[in-house]
């Protein structure tokens, strides 16, 4: 199945005392279908601070965007780990949450070999009768899901997607051999386009929070055969791509975003240890990103 071309990672709105503000969630979760044209949600990924959420906060995060959503977008469930019996704990509450899907990342720390890696992710899959999607993020990881794994996962019948983060080298030899149905997702906005060009289906966004619905018409210029278009959009949304992980220099994610979408009017919260929130020089570089002529024109 496909989870839409344009899915976005959502950001975990937090009180000030960094506790789940339910009202801030249920509100931008409206935002992100309704303003920034969002087909898919990401609850408790990475963009998500999973790390920092305990197992209670996740297992009602998905029922509460499940709610929320009420048809208008599918919700997938962040539910991977390193370990492979938490991760089919999550997965069985996502299911039970009524989600459309769990994203899984490679395993992290453990360094498992492919052998382990598709053990790990096909006795996950065995678990549960919702989609999968894979999600391979070797920055993250150190270890990387080779194309030749994840392909013979992909015979898997509910594994139906993979979010790629390791080159667009390696979207493409998946995209080649994958069975019909497999979907393959960018998950760096910044190759969005470079690779939708080589086959790939959609982008896993973090940059749609502030951007989603100009993103949709780059993705809708190059599959209705406008490149120039899509390229001249991509130029322009570029600098945002880049800033938002770059401002002015390598910050983690979502620390960025969340700053930008309070820039935007909109505050989500801080951020968890051991995640710091940005310095007022960062903070003021996404305000200068973000008041940019291209994005003011395009936003």
């Amino acid at each position: 199945m496909s989870f839409g071309r344009l899915i976005t990672a959502m950001v975990t709105p937090f009180n000030a005392d960094l506790q789940i503000d339910w009202d801030v969630t249920g509100t931008l979760i409206d935002k992100l279908i309704e303003e920034q044209k969002s087909d898919s949600l990401v609850v408790c990924g990475t963009t998500g601070e999973s790390p920092t959420l305990n197992d209670e906060e996740k297992e009602a995060l998905f029922r509460f965007a499940v709610e929320r959503a009420a048809g208008r977008c599918k919700i997938i469930a962040g539910t991977g780990s390193n370990d492979t019996a938490h991760s089919i704990h999550l997965t069985a509450a996502a299911e039970r949450a009524g989600a459309d899907g769990v994203l899984l990342v490679v395993p992290y720390y453990n360094k498992p070999n492919q052998e382990g890696l598709y053990r790990h992710f096909k006795a996950i899959a065995e678990s549960t009768t919702l989609p999968v999607m894979l999600y391979n993020v070797p920055g993250r990881t150190v270890v990387s899901l080779t194309s030749e794994t994840t392909l013979r996962l992909a015979q898997l019948p509910n594994v139906v997607a993979t979010k790629e983060c390791a080159s667009v080298e390696q979207v493409t030899e998946i995209v080649a051999g994958a069975p019909e149905g497999f979907y393959v997702y960018s998950g760096e906005d910044a190759m969005t386009l470079p690779a939708l060009s080589v086959g790939a289906f959609g982008i896993v966004s973090v940059a749609s929070h502030v951007v989603g619905a100009r993103m949709k018409d780059m993705i809708h210029a190059h599959l209705n055969g406008r490149p120039a278009e899509a390229a001249s959009l991509n130029g322009k949304l570029y600098p945002v791509f880049k800033g938002l992980f770059n401002c002015p220099h390598p910050v983690p994610n979502p620390v960025a975003v969340k700053t930008a979408l309070a820039v935007q009017g909109f505050p989500v919260g801080g951020v968890r240890l051991p995640l710091a929130e940005a310095t007022e020089a960062e903070a003021e570089f996404v305000r200068k990103l973000l008041d940019g002529p291209s994005f003011r024109r395009h936003s």
